[in-house]
């Protein structure tokens, strides 16, 4: 049984699906049974159901222009907490500047994937592995809020139903750019590209420091 690894230099995070016949891979979180033979099991259905991927959307562009100014008295409050002087010169613009880059680097939670794959999946008569590598990736640690950075391969086995190859890259990015661990995103990953195409199988590995 195969569980994602914790992050750590050059680690590797592993979510297998449809490993094989009767074969219940592992998940994060000490679930199991999420896929079977690339399919979400009763658990996975039923925790879909009540929080169905397609609908997570927690921020918009208005709830940015309206945060805005309570992140940047909190980015001048940090810079005072540090012994420094917000208005010194050369950080008169950092709390605006800071701000600005933390919803830039959290756009993620602006995004669903319906928004990049209802027009991105096709019919074919294709049933051989579709295999996407290094796959830039950035995201923000959830428990430090510093950046980690690293490469995500995805493959998945089509039952004649195939998703636009720069679609996984947007996926990959929808999903990094949120506060992150390494094995949720992995999970959540694998997770979109199964409900999204229920294919035989999905693999998915993220490597990052």
């Amino acid at each position: 049984m195969d569980c994602p690894q914790q992050l750590a230099g050059g680690s590797k995070a592993v979510v297998p699906s449809g490993a094989g016949p009767g074969r219940v891979p592992g998940s994060a979180g000490g679930e199991a049974g999420v896929w079977m033979n690339g399919h979400p099991g009763p658990a996975a259905a039923a925790a879909a159901a009540a929080a169905p991927w397609k609908e997570e959307r927690t921020r918009s562009i208005e709830d940015n222009q309206m945060n805005l100014p309570s992140l940047q008295a909190a980015y001048s409050a940090i810079l005072r907490g540090l012994g420094e002087d917000p208005d010194r010169q050369g950080l008169l613009r950092t709390p605006w500047r800071a701000a600005t880059a933390m919803q830039f680097f959290t756009k993620g939670y602006q995004e669903n994937i319906s928004d990049i794959v209802n027009n991105a999946i096709f019919d074919e008569d294709h049933d051989e592995m579709v295999i996407v590598k290094d796959i830039d990736m950035f995201s923000m640690c959830e428990h430090h809020l510093v950046p980690f950075i690293g490469k995500v391969h995805i493959g998945y086995l089509p039952e004649r139903r195939l998703l636009g190859l720069s679609k996984l890259a947007r996926i990959v990015e929808i999903y990094s750019r949120r506060l992150q661990v390494q094995e949720r995103l992995t999970k959540q990953i694998a997770v979109a590209i199964t409900e999204a195409l229920q294919p035989a199988g999905v693999g998915v590995v993220v490597e990052a420091t």
